[in-house]
C-alpha cells in the first residue's frame, strides 16, 4: 500500500480501481446512455472539485499567507508552487466545462438551460457563472499570473499591476463560485 500512496499517479489509478470494483460490485451497470450520462456527470463533478477547491486555496490560503512568508522562501511559491496548482487550475477549469456541456448536450438538456428556461433555469444559471468563471481563468488570471510569477518579462511595475489584476478576478471567481454551486446544487434540490 505504501508504494501506491507514494505515487500520484499511483494512488489516482488506485482510486479509479476503486471506483470500478464499486461500480461492479453494485451489479446491475447498464452500459447505455444513462450510464455514459452518470459518468461524465462524475467526471464533471471531479473536475469541478479540483477546479473549486484550486480557487478556494488560492483564496483561502496562499493570498492570505504570502504576506507571512519571510522574503527569502518565497520564491519557492512563485516559482515551483503557484505554476503548478496553476496549470492544474486553468485545465480543471477547462474540464469542468467541457464535461458540464457534454453532460447537458447527452441528457438533451443543453440549449434549454444556456436560453435560462424553465424548468432548467437555475442549471443554466450555474452553467453561465462557470463560464464566466472558466473565461476570466482562462483570459484574465492566466495571462497576468505569467506576468506577476516572471513567466513573461514585464516591468516592476506592470508584474505588481498584474498580480493585483489577477487577484482580484480571483476573488470575483470566489464570489461567483458560490451562487455557481447554489444553482448546481438547486436544480436537483428544487432551491430556485
Amino acid at each position: 500500500m505504501g508504494s501506491i500512496l507514494q505515487s500520484l499517479g499511483r494512488t489516482v489509478a488506485a482510486g479509479v480501481v476503486l471506483v470500478i470494483l464499486l461500480a461492479l460490485l453494485a451489479g446491475n451497470v447498464p452500459m447505455g446512455h444513462a450510464w455514459g450520462a452518470f459518468v461524465m456527470r462524475w467526471l464533471h463533478v471531479i473536475s469541478g472539485v479540483m477546479w473549486i477547491g484550486l480557487l478556494w486555496y488560492f483564496n483561502f490560503v496562499q493570498i492570505p499567507s504570502m504576506p507571512k512568508i519571510p522574503d527569502e522562501p518565497k520564491p519557492a511559491v512563485g516559482k515551483v508552487i503557484a505554476p503548478e496548482a496553476l496549470f492544474c487550475f486553468r485545465w480543471s477549469a477547462l474540464a469542468t466545462v467541457v464535461t458540464g456541456l457534454l453532460l447537458e448536450l447527452m441528457v438533451g438538456n443543453l440549449v434549454t438551460a444556456l436560453a435560462l428556461q424553465p424548468p432548467l433555469r437555475a442549471i443554466g444559471i450555474g452553467m453561465w457563472l462557470g463560464l464566466i468563471m472558466a473565461f476570466n481563468v482562462w483570459f484574465i488570471i492566466w495571462p497576468n499570473q505569467k506576468k506577476a510569477l516572471g513567466i513573461v518579462t514585464v516591468t516592476p511595475e506592470e508584474k505588481a499591476k498584474a498580480a493585483r489584476l489577477a487577484m482580484l478576478i480571483s476573488r470575483t471567481n470566489t464570489m461567483l463560485s458560490l451562487p455557481m454551486l447554489y444553482c448546481m446544487v438547486a436544480q436537483q434540490n428544487g432551491g430556485l
